[in-house]
């Protein structure tokens, strides 16, 4: 029983890291991947590559002729059970011959929640349940939050010195960390779908706002602006470069239509937003690129946005880098700002915390506990 338990631990690791390859490249739909094994033998693999191709479970089949009797499929998420922009997978699972489905888990999407297990359990194929739940729901926890919120996964990255300091009172912020640190927000970008900073960013740093991995590897997010007086240049490089992706502007309903036309050039487009005490309303905002399907969310700053996210429970993950810097005094940028609680035990916990190194500099990840505020 033991060694089974083993054996389905080993290939379902193999179809999360298929289904990593479709990262930042399936929105609205999961990252999927999927393992077919007979007797201790890989027979074929799959994996979700983009919104409208096959799903994983079919890629997989497609390498053998859709036949694979006596074999079982370890896939990182329940088959779907329904038709939409291609046939249910179940079918072709069930008509393949298969006889065991080992799932990592349940689609929380109303339209299959279940309904794949049963449909496969009702033609006597055997299904196991949650194998690697907690990876497979991580992997996915963009779509999830998606299809139970309708809004994207909010992921906040900030570079820090150890003093708290994300750039001196000049506005320099270039380099607080090292190349390595600086590759893995690169990774971090290619596997999201869209990235957010606010207009001082942008005056300051002219960023790309791209995923430069080399080799042509990186796939770039849609970049977006908050410039709630849209006073960026049209020069700014994130609205001239040679990307896939274009930018988007997110501006206040008191800027003219004039200044916008400007703006909406090739793939750059302009969204107007309601405003709450002179910023942009960000829980309007989210409802927005939901309905846009962006299912997850890289904030790089500034720190009026970040703080205006944490003030409304936001955030859904942070990334956090420590380089071993220290600027002294009390007047650089801080990661966020704005009013803040006046006592400790209103602050925010971080919970499932990971801390990793890249050469000197220190990376926290952690999810903030909010029940945690409403004890």
């Amino acid at each position: 029983m033991m060694l089974q338990e083993n054996i389905d631990i080993r290939y379902m690791r193999q179809a999360i890291r298929l289904a990593r390859k479709g990262l930042g490249r399936t929105a609205p739909n999961p990252a999927v991947g999927a393992v077919i094994v007979k007797e201790g033998k890989v027979l074929s693999k799959g994996y979700h590559r983009r919104a409208g191709a096959p799903h994983a479970e079919r890629e997989a089949l497609k390498g053998l002729g859709g036949k694979a009797p006596g074999a079982t499929m370890y896939v990182t998420l329940e088959p779907c059970n329904h038709v939409g922009r291609t046939p249910p997978c179940t079918e072709a699972i069930a008509a393949s011959g298969i006889n065991r489905v080992v799932i990592g888990m349940k689609d929380p999407n109303p339209r299959v929640k279940g309904n794949g297990v049963a449909f496969l359990a009702e033609r006597n194929i055997e299904v196991k349940l949650g194998v690697l739940e907690p990876e497979c729901r991580e992997l996915n926890e963009g779509f999830v939050k998606h299809v139970c919120s309708g809004r994207p996964f909010v992921m906040v990255k900030s570079a820090q010195t150890l003093d708290g300091w994300t750039a001196t009172v000049g506005g320099d912020s270039k380099w607080i960390t090292n190349d390595r640190s600086r590759r893995y927000v690169h990774q971090l970008r290619n596997h999201v779908d869209a990235i957010m900073v606010g207009v001082g960013t942008v005056l300051a740093d002219d960023p790309r706002l791209t995923s430069r991995l080399g080799h042509g590897k990186g796939k770039d997010p849609l970049r977006i602006v908050v410039d709630t007086h849209l006073r960026t240049p049209l020069s700014a490089r994130v609205l001239t470069q040679k990307s896939s992706t274009g930018t988007m502007m997110v501006v206040g309903s008191q800027v003219k239509g004039s200044a916008i036309r400007d703006f909406e050039q090739e793939k750059n487009t302009v969204v107007t937003c309601p405003t709450k005490q002179g910023r942009i309303d960000m829980e309007f905002l989210l409802d927005i690129l939901g309905k846009r399907m962006v299912t997850t969310l890289l904030v790089e700053g500034g720190a009026g946005i970040i703080g205006s996210l944490m003030r409304g429970r936001l955030v859904d993950k942070f990334y956090i880098f420590k380089a071993p810097r220290l600027l002294g005094g009390g007047d650089g940028v801080p990661m966020a700002s704005g009013p803040g609680p006046r006592m400790m035990a209103e602050s925010v916990s971080l919970r499932d915390i990971r801390v990793r190194r890249f050469g000197d500099d220190i990376l926290v990840v952690g999810y903030p506990d909010y029940t945690a505020l409403l004890s």
